[in-house]
């Protein structure tokens, strides 16, 4: 008898409704399937979180962190910064709460550093040398999946120290530089070179004379958009790109009493809650459209606001005077757009930051033939990332993109697997997704409900007078618990559930970690085995 393969089952009609003993002549059989869990679907960075939290559930917390770093080199840090859309889409939610993904992550990768944990280097190498343009989190990505692949890498970036805007534009209260050192040290330990205080201006020629066989621009947007506002005192006027970043050099500049940031991002909730820690007593968002416009992230607008910093919609700097400034407050139009409304207000400010979005710095990469650009980024092939020049190729910051440290981690890793594919004169292997699993195809009786671990946090009034970290790690216990809260969707967690459920013994055990599987000439379509399944992780379809 012939059964069908995973692809003729996309083409075959759905049956999964139909209830009932099968009759004389069978006309649908059970299979298993692995459907995609929705959180891998959203991950930027293409992890297996449901393998890992599984993993860490089965108390085998080396090999979870193992199965995270092959698509992610950085869990202490994302489990830190990432904004985890993951958690947005976790069919937990559902039932009694996401499961807390990012503090899992958080914890396997405290638990590496503390432990010592290094990455496996390749067996071979390839001869093949690489040049990677930038250090943050897209070029430390690339190199480190180019390093596995067996490729020499040699990362060059302008900045003293690495990490990009990991290091220079995100706060140590949220990412402590320890914690950065720690992960990036992994890189290098494969054998990645880190070339610091490099500014390229000649690409080609630095590519030539380096005899790189190809090359990852993956330059961060370290460069503020400005706007002209009439101002009698410039000084008084800062960027909030080089604001963060000189803090983060161990800089701490007078502000004053009282502080207004013009933007309404992650940048301007950052500096605001920045110069709260540098003395401020007043740190005022300006902001020209509403909260629910706003592009920061809730809750790093809950943080702020928790801190002392205050929110001012629908208003736009029009000047800065000595001592204040003039805003005009603005109503939305019949499409949600801000317009002025003539009607003006002052605020008192002693320094006024501007947070009005970042662009990358492309200019040297102008002056290559062939190159092209979408205003201040490269544009690239959306799938291999390769530009109009064969063997540069772009990610992070430096192409159209959201702007995120998790998103650049996983332009990174295409990256690599696209140059080590060019490199080999062969087409890039693409993975086909199977179909998500949503919370409406499981059966979640199975697991009931339980209690959500929360991570501890300090307290708001404490916060404000160090750089200390905001918020702690899981425990040991914590973390393992809060992975046993993963449903596991669309994946066989071998239950036995089928195996018991079956009336007719058509269910065959194969062994812990090889499952299960179907007795067909024993099998009468009757579909318990569907019915029952926790998951999700057998499919009814037709006979034929």
């Amino acid at each position: 008898m012939m059964f069908p393969s995973r692809r003729d089952m996309t083409e075959l009609p759905d049956l999964s409704q139909e209830v009932g003993r099968a009759g004389p002549v069978r006309s649908r059989m059970p299979v298993y399937v692995d459907l995609l869990p929705p959180c891998n679907e959203r991950c930027p960075a293409g992890e297996n979180i449901q393998e890992w939290l599984r993993l860490v559930k089965a108390n085998e917390d080396e090999s979870a962190w193992r199965e995270l770093v092959r698509n992610n080199p950085f869990p202490a840090i994302h489990g830190r910064v990432c904004y985890h859309p993951c958690e947005t889409a976790c069919n937990r939610k559902e039932l009694d709460g996401a499961v807390s993904i990012h503090a899992v992550e958080r914890y396997l990768g405290d638990l590496a550093i503390s432990k010592g944990w290094q990455f496996t280097k390749p067996r071979h190498t390839s001869g093949r040398r690489v040049l990677v343009v930038g250090a943050g989190p897209s070029g430390l990505s690339a190199a480190y999946q180019l390093a596995q692949l067996g490729h020499e890498v040699e990362i060059r970036d302008g900045a003293p120290l690495p990490g990009g805007m990991m290091r220079y534009g995100i706060p140590e209260y949220r990412l402590p530089r320890d914690v950065l050192d720690a992960e990036i040290a992994r890189v290098t330990g494969l054998g990645v070179t880190i070339t610091s205080d490099h500014m390229i201006s000649d690409l080609l020629e630095e590519q030539a004379e380096g005899r790189f066989d190809a090359v990852f621009v993956a330059i961060g947007a370290h460069l503020s958009r400005r706007v002209d506002i009439p101002n009698r005192d410039a000084s008084r006027i800062l960027d909030a790109v080089t604001f963060l970043r000189d803090v983060a050099s161990g800089e701490r500049p007078e502000l004053g009493a009282r502080v207004a940031v013009y933007g309404g991002g992650n940048t301007a909730m950052d500096a605001a809650r920045v110069a709260r820690r540098l003395g401020a007593e007043e740190s005022i968002i300006v902001y020209r459209r509403t909260l629910e416009q706003m592009p920061a992230h809730a809750e790093e607008r809950e943080e702020a606001v928790a801190e002392g910093v205050t929110m001012n919609w629908l208003r736009t700097i029009s000047s800065v005077d000595e001592s204040d400034l003039t805003v005009e407050v603005m109503e939305l139009d019949e499409n949600g757009v801000p317009r002025g409304t003539g009607t003006f207000e002052h605020l008192e400010a002693d320094t006024v930051i501007l947070a009005l979005g970042q662009e990358s710095d492309s200019g040297f990469l102008r002056k290559i033939p062939g190159m092209r650009f979408d205003h201040d980024v490269v544009k690239v092939d959306p799938r291999t990332l390769m530009t109009e020049v064969p063997g540069i190729f772009a990610g992070g910051d430096a192409v159209p993109s959201e702007r995120t440290v998790t998103v650049g981690v996983g332009h990174g890793k295409r990256a690599a697997r696209q140059i080590d594919a060019w490199l080999a004169s062969r087409p890039a292997a693409e993975g086909v997704k199977h179909p998500v699993a949503t919370f409406d195809t499981l059966n979640v009786w199975y697991f009931g409900d339980s209690m959500l671990t929360t991570q501890p946090e300090l307290e708001p009034a404490t916060r404000l007078t160090d750089f200390d970290e905001i918020v702690g790690g899981l425990d040991a216990t914590q973390a393992h618990v809060e992975a046993g809260r993963c449903l596991s969707c669309g994946n066989c967690i071998e239950c036995d559930g089928c195996l018991g459920a079956c009336p007719e013994d058509a269910v065959i055990k194969l062994g812990k970690g090889r499952r299960y599987r179907f007795d067909y000439e024993k099998c009468t379509g009757c579909a318990t085995c569907f019915e029952q399944c926790p998951v999700h992780a057998i499919e009814m379809i037709a006979e034929r």
